[in-house]
This record gives C-alpha cells, sequence and structure tokens, in this order.
C-alpha cells in the first residue's frame, strides 16, 4: 500500500530539526512500505494516487490555512484515509478543548476565551493572551489586564511552573517522556522517568481524545503545588524529539508505529 508522507522538511522550526526527523522516520518506515513525501501545500492534489496520507511534521497549519482546510475537506469527501485520523478532538480542531476541558474540571491550566470571565480564573498578577486560532506561540503576550475580542482569544493564568514534560504514545500505547528542566528552554529536553501518577494523567487526555490510531503528545507543566496541568494536547503533527532518545528507544517507537500503521491501514 503506498503511503503519502507530508512533510516540510524546510520549515525553520526554533529548537528543532522537523526535515532530519522525517528523514530518520521515512528510511525506517520505507523498510515496511512504498512511501513518497510532499509537501503539505500540494498534499490535496497527490493524495488520489495513494492509499493513504500520513501527515507529519509540516509546521502549524496556521501558515497555510486555506491548503490545509481544502486538504481536510477533500480527504473527507473522498474518504481518504488520514493518520492521524481527522477525527482527533485536540489540537487538531483548534484550541476549543482547552476551554471544554476546563469546564469539564480537568487538570488543565484554566482557560476562557472572553475577558468579561476573568473572575473564573485564579486571581494572579499576570494573565497569558494568545490568539484562539495560534500556534508555536505565535502572538502571545503576558499582562496585568487581558483585553481582546470574545472568542477570537484565549486567557490563562500565568503560572511559574516547575518544568514542562512531554508524553508520548502511538496510538493509546506510551513509548517515552522528555522534559526541559529550564522552563526558559522549552527545547532543552532530556529523557523522564515517569511515575504511575504521571502516566495516569497523561493517559486520562489519550483517552478523552477517543484516537484508535495515531501519534500523540500531550504536553504538560509541574504547577507550584505539584499537580500536572496540561498545556497542550498535539494530535496533528507533533515533534517527536527523536534524536534525543536512545537508540534502543527509538527502534521501539519506529515498530510501535509501524505495527499502528499496518492495523490502521488493515482496518480503515
Amino acid at each position: 500500500m503506498p503511503l503519502l508522507y507530508v512533510t516540510d522538511l524546510a520549515y525553520p522550526a526554533r529548537g528543532r530539526r522537523y526535515g532530519d526527523e522525517d528523514i530518520f522516520l521515512t528510511s525506517r518506515l520505507r523498510e515496511h512500505f512504498p512511501l513518497a513525501l510532499c509537501h503539505p501545500l500540494d498534499a490535496a492534489a497527490l493524495m488520489p494516487g495513494f492509499d493513504a496520507v500520513i501527515v507529519r511534521n509540516s509546521g502549524p497549519v496556521l501558515h497555510y490555512q486555506e491548503a490545509y482546510d481544502a486538504f481536510r475537506a477533500a480527504a473527507l469527501a473522498a474518504g481518504t484515509r488520514v493518520y492521524n485520523p481527522l477525527t482527533g478532538r485536540g489540537d487538531m480542531a483548534g484550541k476549543q478543548y482547552l476551554l471544554d476541558l476546563t469546564a469539564a474540571g480537568f487538570p488543565v491550566i484554566p482557560t476562557i476565551d472572553d475577558p468579561a470571565d476573568l473572575h473564573l480564573l485564579p486571581r494572579v498578577p499576570s494573565y497569558a493572551v494568545k490568539p484562539k486560532q495560534g500556534a508555536d506561540s505565535i502572538g502571545l503576550t503576558f499582562t496585568p489586564e487581558p483585553s481582546g475580542p470574545a472568542g477570537e482569544i484565549l486567557i490563562q493564568p500565568r503560572i511559574d511552573f516547575a518544568y514542562e514534560v512531554s508524553f508520548y504514545f502511538v496510538d493509546d500505547a506510551f513509548q517515552y517522556a522528555l522534559y526541559a528542566p529550564d522552563p526558559e528552554r522549552r527545547w532543552e529536553l532530556t529523557p523522564y522517568e515517569p511515575t504511575d501518577a504521571d502516566l495516569a494523567f497523561a493517559r486520562r487526555f489519550i483517552a478523552w481524545n477517543t484516537l484508535a490510531h495515531g501519534i500523540q503528545r500531550v504536553d504538560a507543566c509541574r504547577a507550584p503545588s505539584g499537580e500536572l496541568l496540561l498545556v497542550e494536547l498535539e494530535d496533528l503533527n507533533p515533534y517527536l524529539s527523536l534524536e534525543l532518545l536512545p537508540e534502543p528507544v527509538r527502534a521501539s517507537f519506529v515498530t510501535a508505529l509501524t505495527a499502528s500503521l499496518r492495523s490502521f491501514l488493515a482496518t480503515a
């Protein structure tokens, strides 16, 4: 089954090398599947010639929103198999999930989208304000008095967290965790050994997302109280930081991804 692997090898991600990661992954996946790489702007036109599309390191879709929307609409209309499946409820669907999870009482950084609701957040000296349709901290500001058009921004209390940690999953199976000991250097990551409580936290969001197949990254911060709070549930094209892993862990991840793709192609 030929696969179309969507990536932007030249995307200039800060602190990350998208192209290197996808060159590595495709070199391993090519041992199991015939595949071709394409830029996200070409995906809609090329996908009819392939059995499935894998969306990987293609940068924030807001940089090519119209083309992504066209790709998504065409894939849904044609019944094209897309990995990750287009039913994700996390970043794939926008940032509304942060509001929904806040309202549902999940352990997430409290989030509102209307300055009039500021009383619903913990009172803090400063708040983070960013566009609701945003990514990669684009448009992020900190202010003691949040303002902006209701429904178009996200407002969160600025938390003096100890560190950020990311949990990586293939389907519902945990693969590895990485964390940034220095909050000022988000992408200087090192391996993290999660506790049972940490994994239970991350798995709550994997279960909530209900994706039967796919790669997901649960980003969290360690609050001053010691609890983990969700920062982001990345289910569209999460960067995996594979270059930071020992070879046995990388190999295990590729094995899990290969098995997931085989299952996905057999059941989709």
